[in-house]
């Protein structure tokens, strides 16, 4: 726990929190605006203004997901996370203060600075979780990230009610709120041992490595340590380049590359984009949207704690698959109700239980798949490559939905679609069962996978040459 409540909790907390206090943050612009220029702000450029507090945070992920993955090797896994909540904390302290000082400009600084305590928490936190954790628990404990950004996401939803602080008067202490995980995890963290993985084979502190997980890690553990260090005897932390530029590695690089991007394009932002539209449709009052919009959250919440039980029992590969299944299944049905919603006064209800059995499948859908295909010298590279793509594709997916939507309306769900179903047929074919296998064993599957098909590639060119012949 003292883990994830840096950046992964600030990630979902700081997606969802910023939509509470939209209109009085707006408002505040405008009104600065007027006090320095004595002139009301043009509707464009409010809107400009708006769209960079909102955006940048994206800007700020990236960047942190670069940071972190180099911090993460020059001053360890724990190092990192208790150094990133410096910028948890400046972030909250410049937010809290914009609304006093009439500074809008430390509303962007703020979210920039947040964007990057997420980016590195979601680059690092994973990676010092999973190398703490024995095998045999290293699902469940990867299963933290998810748990806390849906956590997050809940939360936000929750402390914006306007009977807690999505009130007017209230928006910079809601904006500021993100301190809190951030002075939990300074509290707490610096009582937990660094990861044994990163001593040992980062750093070659073998006594070091053992203090403080001698009764977290059997022995086996260590003897898979010792192996993965034998067999890593000379190599150092990769660069991203050098990791982009290594063959051996290519279909797992690949495989995190498509996972990470899947995650941001599979449609669970037309979701909630459609979620209020049909809540409205389906007669429920405005007021009561944001408590029914709450419900959303709270399945997202709730299947990442399920899964975090299922997933040493059901495996990696079959939860993801059968979510990325479920949720091809889910775009079929929710394009034909909307297609259908004046038909009948029951469909904006099957809509709606579209809307809830989509995000209850994208919450089957897990990133611990990036820290388990890749040994020790290759995870922080792997990291910042997949963090990259997951952010870029964050980025990308903000700026060119609303234009998806406007075009295609409810048909922008068959696009979705084919992404969904594309991800579950590499799953299937492609990445094997990681479950209760050591990181090396992992790498040998992969191994063999491209040998096989190295093979077979020689087989067809040999059969043709001969049939040439």
């Amino acid at each position: 726990c003292a883990a994830c409540i840096g950046g992964t909790f600030q990630y979902g907390y700081n997606v969802s929190v910023i939509n509470a206090p939209t209109k009085y943050v707006q408002d505040f612009v405008n009104q600065t605006w007027l006090e320095r220029y004595n002139t009301i702000i043009s509707e464009s450029g409010l809107t400009l203004i708006w769209s960079t507090i909102v955006s940048i945070f994206t800007i700020g992920g990236l960047i942190g997901v670069t940071v972190g993955g180099t911090l993460s090797v020059k001053i360890g896994r724990k190092g990192t996370l208790l150094a990133n909540n410096i910028f948890a904390l400046t972030a909250s302290l410049l937010m809290g203060l914009s609304y006093t000082t009439g500074l809008f400009e430390l509303l962007i600084i703020g979210r920039l600075l947040i964007g990057i305590n997420a980016g590195i928490g979601l680059c690092v936190q994973p990676m010092y979780l999973i190398e703490i954790a024995p095998t045999v628990l290293r699902g469940t404990m990867g299963m933290g990230t998810s748990i806390f950004i849906t956590a997050g996401i809940l939360i936000g939803q929750v402390v914006g009610l306007q009977e807690l602080l999505g009130r007017e008067e209230f928006w910079p202490i809601l904006v500021s709120t993100s301190c809190i995980p951030a002075l939990l995890q300074l509290v707490t963290l610096p009582w937990f041992p660094e990861s044994p993985r990163y001593m040992f084979i980062d750093r070659g502190d073998e006594e070091g490595s053992k203090k403080g997980h001698l009764q977290t890690l059997a022995c086996v553990e260590w003897d898979d340590i010792f192996k993965e260090k034998d067999n890593l005897e000379g190599f150092c932390a990769k660069k991203p380049w050098e990791l982009l530029r290594d063959r051996s590695l290519r279909w797992q690089l690949l495989t995190i590359v498509l996972l990470n991007s899947a995650q941001q394009l599979n449609g669970i932002n037309a979701i909630y984009f459609y979620a209020s539209y049909l809540f409205k449709e389906s007669g429920i009052p405005a007021e009561r949207i944001p408590y029914v919009t709450i419900g959303t959250g709270a399945c997202e919440c709730i299947t990442a704690l399920t899964c975090g039980m299922l997933i040493e029992s059901l495996g990696r590969r079959v939860l993801i698959m059968g979510g990325y299944t479920l949720m091809s299944i889910c775009c079929v049905l929710f394009t034909v109700a909307l297609t259908f919603q004046a038909a009948s006064p029951v469909i904006p209800y099957i809509s709606m239980a579209c809307v809830f059995a989509f995000i209850l499948s994208f919450g089957l859908v897990t990133n611990i798949l990036t820290t388990e295909l890749f040994t020790q010298t290759a995870r922080p590279a792997a990291y910042v490559i997949a963090g990259s793509v997951n952010w870029l594709n964050f980025f990308f997916i903000g700026l060119v939905f609303p234009f998806i939507v406007t075009g295609l309306q409810q048909y922008c769900f068959l696009v979705f679609l084919v992404i969904c179903s594309l991800t579950a047929t590499y799953i299937f074919f492609i990445i094997p069962e990681t479950k209760n296998k050591t990181f090396l064993e992992i790498q040998n599957e992969f191994r063999s996978f491209r040998k096989s098909n190295s093979c077979h590639t020689d087989g067809v060119s040999a059969t043709l040459i001969s049939t040439s012949m």
